[in-house]
């Protein structure tokens, strides 16, 4: 208890230094459109049970929150960010730079990134290679050379696919959810054509360059950081293939089905086990020195990591986050009620 009103009183001292302790009585939250919905029930059940004001929680996707959270310390600024990727070292960097430093991390849950259509098509299965070929913005040509992407539709990529234009439907650069579709499905994808693995071993900048571009001519459309979005225009246009969180597939299965990736169905078990290919870790990210000086905000990062809230069968579950294993779980809740801070020790590039 004294450590906790030391860090408390540390908090308010270095607010009041520079002028910012003046009142601000509701936690502030921006970041990942995929977590928001399981930040915005935590949210919700903290002001109706801890005796604080409901959060406010903006999805503002996943870089974007980084950026808005790592550009200080004060009330101003936010108090915690959603992820739907771990921080990246550059992202810690500027937190310390702008004199973020002590970051608490909390792993949540699981998520599949998932593709989906609308149930109006038969069930769909894809290789990340496929996908890659269909998306990249340059591609293998007949002498193994990147060419601009010639496909138009998903025959052209694969016979074995439909004959039908290829036209998908995701996030824009900001979000979480487009990092783990170059890393989680582009990356590995260009890895299986061996036309690319030559590539890497021969030229690493040129191969990195290939996975991590996107076409350009209107086949990728950028819908947004609100996935609902793009569940609606799935269902005003059955052709089309939609990117987002397994909670919004889970949410919507009566409109829209998972596309099989690499043989392997998006469902809690595979994504838990990391068999999905595209399954994930999501995170939050709360400010220690804040911790004290905004009311209620230790009692948000208690409850987002309580069995009630992440544990098997608690309410975040039920909103279609997976959960981790019980280990992991009580990792996370001994990091929150000791205060543990990240070192930037393993952060991805």
């Amino acid at each position: 208890m004294t450590s906790f009103r030391s860090t408390a009183l540390l908090a308010l001292a270095l607010l009041s230094s520079t002028g910012l302790a003046a009142a601000r009585d509701q936690i502030r939250i921006v970041g990942s459109s995929t977590v928001y919905p399981f930040t915005t029930v935590v949210a919700e059940q903290l002001g109706k049970t801890a005796g604080v004001k409901t959060p406010v929680v903006e999805s503002t996707g996943t870089g974007g929150g980084m950026k808005l959270f790592c550009d200080g310390v004060g009330v101003q600024f936010p108090d915690a960010t959603n992820a739907s990727r771990r921080m990246k070292a550059g992202e810690f960097e500027l937190c310390q730079k702008n004199g973020v430093k002590d970051i608490m991390e909390l792993m949540i849950g699981y998520d599949g990134l998932s593709l989906a259509l609308s149930k109006k098509n038969p069930p769909l299965s894809l290789t990340r290679a496929q996908v890659f070929l269909a998306l990249a913005k340059n591609v293998p040509g007949p002498d193994g050379k990147l060419i601009p992407n010639p496909y138009k539709t998903w025959n052209q990529v694969d016979p074995s696919l439909p004959n039908r234009p290829i036209e998908v439907l995701g996030p824009p650069p900001t979000s979480g959810t487009r990092d783990s579709f170059h890393e989680l499905v582009l990356e590995p994808g260009a890895e299986q054509i061996p036309a690319m693995k030559a590539l890497k071993a021969a030229d690493r900048k040129a191969f990195d360059a290939a996975w991590k571009s996107i076409r350009e001519d209107g086949v990728y459309v950028e819908a947004g950081e609100n996935d609902n979005v793009i569940v609606q225009k799935l269902e005003a246009n059955p052709g089309a293939i939609g990117i987002f969180g397994y909670s919004f597939l889970e949410e919507n299965v009566s409109k829209v089905q998972g596309v099989k990736l690499d043989g392997v169905e998006p469902n809690e078990e595979t994504i838990s086990t990391l068999k999905y290919p595209a399954a994930r870790e999501m995170f939050v990210y709360v400010k220690k020195a804040h911790i004290g000086v905004v009311p209620g905000l230790d009692k948000f990062a208690q409850e987002f990591v309580s069995n009630r809230a992440a544990g098997d069968g608690g309410y975040l579950e039920k909103k279609g986050l997976v959960p981790v294993p019980k280990a992991k779980l009580a990792e996370s809740q001994a990091n929150v009620t000791g205060l543990k801070v990240m070192t930037g020790e393993g952060l991805p590039k």
